[in-house]
């Protein structure tokens, strides 16, 4: 195990070494648009450490039907290695003039040809954009006639106001190390209280309470300490090479064979746990390890705590994108994967504190260690189905949920008339529950906290619901998400990365998209959800475009369909905090 991770490393730091190239699409943005003067402004974006020869910069008109330029209007460049550039994103203003005769409407081609350098020492092809536009001839100078005023050109230096993401990833580029490590285990500690990492305490706790007789405080506070590192290990690798490839590893990982293995890996464990057999090495294999059985139960906490980072592991979080885009702009991936890796060890120490506690607190065997088993073994089950939620239909787990409870219960004496009080009232309450789940179920309802929903027939709450009901127009590709935003031009608009395995996602539907203050002001709005839940070729170019490493994100669009960068939203928010975003 420890040659796979110090491989695993020396791969990602190698990697790290090279210089991180931006593509085309990426180094350069372009844009043309007619102001109300009838003057085109032409735009080229350039990203951090990358600049244009001025000297390159050609603007034309192709199909002109009458149409023709006048004067082009540069800003000021400067001298740079020898020759004129442009450091910062240039605007240019180019005024137009028509033919004797021209009159109404007329559509151009007005062309943008460009070449830039980036500063790591690698130069650009020449490119050439298109844009169509829409000439008001009528508004346009005639002959002899005073100019009308120009519009400002201009070097793009404003700071912008910045989304959290970019903060945070800022915060890695400006600060000391000690700064930033403390800063991302900050972070980590207040992930940990986020519902991502809750399907951990079962995981670590079932560990640390399989071990059986002999297991004491200081063992249970190592084993939980492995599985923390080797958790924090394997998401700092995924995360780093995340960075540097802009893939979601995470997502790699949901296909449902996986899903369906590691579901059935919880199911093993715990009927482990109530008793049907022992999880152990074959005998023949004990007496060749026997002497380092402490050693094997120390891999096997690790390899759980790696997978568990990864399949099990939390969502996707402001702090995570930020650490992502730093690495993704510089290429530092040791810098980055220091902060993803202080992160980790941040979200892990709950996570030790419960294993600990269970190691201290176990108690001796007999009839409590039966039960504590299989409270864990139920836990187990719990795990393994809210990871088939992501695969298979909604009602199917509720079902399961349900049988679950009810199973729990009654092996809690439910039914039995000798059953301690306390004992039987939370058993009779699981039990309860646990019906209406079923029920549920069998009647359509899809909600956990509301089972019996179904069971409203009121025709006036049926009404209010579907008015104030939020509904996302599902899009999977860029083609259908540009043909959303094109048909949707000067309105406010939401687009919303989500995929099915997303616990996240979930929590913002389930919470924050319910809200009634919330789907009220979302009437204003736009709806549009980008499904990545199948991590295909045409939705990795969806995130791709939009700097997406892994859901939940929401982006604002305004009418002019320019994203709203201070406004994006990386996470779980809060309905309060949505509302005022909003």
């Amino acid at each position: 195990m420890k040659k796979i991770i110090l491989f695993l490393l020396s791969t990602v730091f190698l990697f790290a070494s090279q210089p991180k190239f931006l593509m085309p699409e990426d180094a350069f943005k372009t844009n043309a648009k007619l102001n109300k003067n009838m003057q085109v402004e032409a735009t080229i974006d350039i990203a951090k450490d990358i600049y244009l020869y001025e000297d390159a910069i050609k603007l034309e008109i192709k199909n002109a039907n009458g149409v023709l330029i006048e004067e082009k209007t540069f800003p000021k460049s400067v001298d740079h290695h020898g020759d004129k550039v442009f450091l910062k994103s240039p605007t240019f203003v180019i005024d137009l003039k028509k033919d004797a005769g021209v009159s109404g409407m007329k559509e151009i081609e007005f062309a943008i040809s460009y070449q830039g350098c980036s500063e790591q020492g690698l130069c650009y092809e020449p490119y050439t954009d298109t844009f169509k536009l829409q000439v008001d001839t009528s508004k346009l100078d005639k002959p002899n006639q005073t100019k009308k005023p120009k519009a400002e050109v201009s070097l793009k230096v404003v700071e912008e106001e910045l989304s959290e993401t970019d903060t945070i990833a800022n915060t890695i580029k400006s600060g000391n190390l000690f700064v930033i490590l403390l800063t991302f285990f900050g972070f980590g500690l207040l992930l940990s209280l986020t519902p991502c990492v809750f399907p951990m305490i079962p995981i670590i706790s079932g560990v640390i309470i399989s071990q059986g007789e002999g297991l004491t405080t200081r063992k249970a506070f190592v084993l939980s300490l492995v599985y923390v590192l080797a958790m924090a290990i394997a998401y700092t690798i995924a995360g780093v090479l995340a960075g540097l490839f802009g893939s979601n590893l995470q997502a790699a990982l949901q296909t449902p064979w996986v899903i369906y293995s590691f579901s059935g890996v919880f199911v093993v464990l715990a009927m482990s746990m109530f008793g049907f057999y022992e999880l152990k090495l074959p005998d023949s294999l004990v007496a060749k390890v026997s002497s380092n059985s402490s050693r094997s139960g120390f891999i096997g906490v690790a390899i759980m705590g790696f997978l568990s980072a990864l399949i099990v592991g939390p969502c996707v979080a402001a702090p995570l994108a930020g650490a992502l885009v730093y690495i993704g702009q510089t290429g530092d991936a040791i810098l980055g994967g220091a902060a993803l890796f202080s992160m980790s060890i941040g979200m892990g120490l709950p996570l030790i504190a419960v294993g600990v506690s269970a190691g201290k607190f176990m108690p001796k065997p007999g009839a409590w260690m039966t039960m504590i088993s299989a409270i864990f073994g139920v836990m187990m089950l719990g795990v393994a189905i809210w990871m088939l939620e992501r695969v298979v239909d909604y009602y199917v787990v509720m079902i399961l949920f349900g049988m679950l409870g009810i199973g729990f219960s009654i092996y809690l004496g439910a039914f039995e008339k000798e059953a301690h009080i306390f004992r039987k009232s939370v058993a009779m309450i699981i039990f309860i529950y646990s019906t209406s789940l079923f029920v549920g179920a069998m009647g359509g309802s899809t909600s956990m906290s509301k089972p019996l929903s179904f069971l409203q027939t009121s025709s006036i709450a049926t009404s209010q619901n579907k008015a104030l009901h939020v509904e996302f127009k599902k899009v999977v590709n860029l083609e259908e998400l540009n043909a959303q935003l094109e048909k949707n031009k000067g309105k406010k608009i939401i687009l919303d990365f989500a995929a099915d395995w997303c616990t996240a996602c979930k929590e913002l539907d389930e919470v924050t998209f319910k809200d009634e203050a919330i789907k009220a002001k979302l009437s204003e709005y736009v709806l549009i959800r980008a499904d990545v839940t199948s991590n295909t070729k045409a939705q990795k170019a969806m995130s791709k475009k939009y700097g997406v490493f892994g859901p939940p994100v929401v982006i604002f669009f305004d009418e002019n369909l320019n994203v709203i960068k201070s406004k994006t939203i990386v996470g779980f928010m809060e309905p309060k905090e949505f509302l005022k975003h909003l």
